[in-house]
């Protein structure tokens, strides 16, 4: 096999859009007037296109999956040969995209890395390209496409940089700290279903963020200890009617059952104006991400929070299932969302499962010590923290700098988030796109995070993070880090 287990899994969900009722349905009923190539086409543009209008980087970048797929079935249907990126002779490939059936394809012997102007690092094309040991840069812009063919590029696909004619000292260096890294990447696969304990014996739970009951076999075998975040958003979208009560209980069951007695903590639908879900009927906003949103909405909307609850109820009767509630900026709404629960519970005849709550917003990290008193965990969502705390659009390219989920102004609201979670007895987590960089893992559980969830993909490499820690080190290195004044002094403490 050309990868692991967890790489292969990629595919198995592949297949599962070829069971969507949200893509089959449309495409069927399209077929008598526009034929089936058609009208696959046009149900398969249309679905990737609502994704890609959403907020959410790693659902973004199911739509891909989809078209991706999507063009394998067309070219089936028209009796053509799906075209799949190869090199003429070794070096370095430049697309603007790359889908994974493409990346399968490649040869590391002829391919030595790959620049791509679109995408992300979580891109199932990122993920096979590393599983290859094919060194890859995404989302390098469409500049990149303009270099000629034949000038010599020497790409980084740790650091994310790519060096266009490098001296051949740089060269050098870049290969040895490939065949390095790859070591370390091979080492940690190799380790990824034990568990990650710091060097002074304090076991911390690395767990993953899926989109959907599909993913559940890739975070498992990358080593996950169960489910830090399931977004439960795609059982809501791409449909024209809400999912009842019966689909969402089947979706959390299968999740719960192949994630086989590990914890599977589920997101209460974030939604709100600013993604497609027509039958919501949510009236526009000037300002979305400042709108009814997350628990805002599912509060507005009882029949929603009700119906996904008793499901969810339903499930943690025989399944370790916890609930979060995503948005939560007050007391108040935590209360309303802690009663339903319980009342869901006491009318099913079941005990209530634990509920939590997502940090995102700094008023919510800003009364954590009164939170703590009635929620059962923390999960800081960094993403959004970080672009709520510091003002800056996380989707604007224009203010990647500024939106750093490093900068020591959020690092404080994580470590009062922590600390007062730790002061009720209840744990804190980290589900944002900063539990999956190994350079902040030691940063992390110094500020007293005891729980990381991530990308599948990243999970080895964290855990391997994770056993490097001794926490008197990383206690030390928080406090110099909240000492901080910019999120780049704070980089430079992590490279010491």
């Amino acid at each position: 096999m050309r990868v692991g287990a967890g790489e292969a899994a990629i595919f198995d969900a592949h297949l599962l859009f070829l069971q969507d009722e949200a893509l089959l349905d449309p495409a069927t009923d399209g077929i008598p007037g526009l034929g089936a190539a058609a009208s696959w086409r046009g149900a398969v543009s249309e679905l990737a296109t609502a994704w890609d209008e959403l907020d959410d980087p790693y659902l973004r970048e199911r739509a891909g999956d989809l078209r991706s797929v999507g063009r394998q079935v067309l070219a089936r249907l028209l009796g053509v040969e799906a075209p799949h990126g190869q090199l003429p002779a070794p070096g370095i490939l430049v697309v603007a995209d790359l889908e994974p059936a493409d990346t399968i394809a490649l040869d590391p012997a002829s391919c030595q890395g790959i620049a791509v102007a679109h995408g992300g690092p979580t891109s199932h094309a990122a993920v096979l390209a590393r599983a290859l040991g094919i060194p890859a840069v995404v989302g390098l812009g469409d500049q990149i496409i303009g270099i000629a063919e034949g000038v010599t590029i020497g790409l980084d696909g740790r650091a994310g940089v790519v060096h266009i004619d490098p001296p051949s000292s740089t060269i050098a260096l870049l290969e040895a700290d490939r065949a390095e890294q790859l070591d370390r990447e091979r080492s940690a696969r190799a380790r990824a279903s034990e568990p990650a304990v710091t060097k002074d014996g304090r076991h911390i739970s690395v767990m993953a963020n899926v989109g959907g009951s599909s993913d559940v076999a890739a975070a498992l075998a990358a080593g996950c200890d169960g489910v830090g975040l399931f977004r439960s958003e795609f059982l809501f979208l791409g449909r024209d009617t809400m999912p009842s009560e019966a689909e969402q209980e089947e979706v959390y069951r299968a999740a719960a059952v192949e994630l086989d007695g590990r914890p599977l903590t589920v997101r209460t639908l974030d939604a709100g104006a600013d993604k497609p879900i027509p039958y919501l009927e949510l009236t526009p906003e000037a300002n979305p991400f400042l709108g009814v949103r997350g628990v805002r909405l599912t509060s507005a909307r009882p029949d929603i929070l009700h119906t996904q609850v008793r499901a969810l109820v339903r499930v943690s009767a025989d399944h370790p299932v916890r609930i979060m509630f995503p948005m939560v900026a007050t007391l108040e709404e935590l209360r309303t969302g802690l009663t339903v629960v319980g009342d869901v519970a006491a009318k099913v005849g079941t005990a209530p499962p634990e509920v939590g709550v997502m940090i995102e917003i700094p008023s919510a990290a800003l009364a954590a010590a009164h939170l703590a008193r009635v929620a059962a965990f923390f999960s800081v969502g960094t993403n959004d923290l970080t672009q709520y705390t510091l003002a800056a659009d996380r989707g604007n390219e224009h203010l990647g700098d500024l939106a750093d989920a490093l900068h020591p102004s959020v690092l404080r609201l994580i470590a009062m988030t922590a600390e007062a979670g730790a002061a009720s007895g209840i744990s804190t987590a980290v589900c944002g796109e900063l539990a999956a960089d190994p350079a902040a893992t030691t940063l992390l559980l110094g500020l007293g995070v005891e729980e990381l969830s991530m990308s599948p993909p990243a999970i080895p490499s964290v855990k391997e993070a994770v056993r490097a820690v001794d926490l008197d080190g990383a206690d030390a290195l928080a406090s110099k880090a909240l000492a901080c004044a910019t999120a780049a002094e704070v980089r430079q403490l992590l490279t010491v």
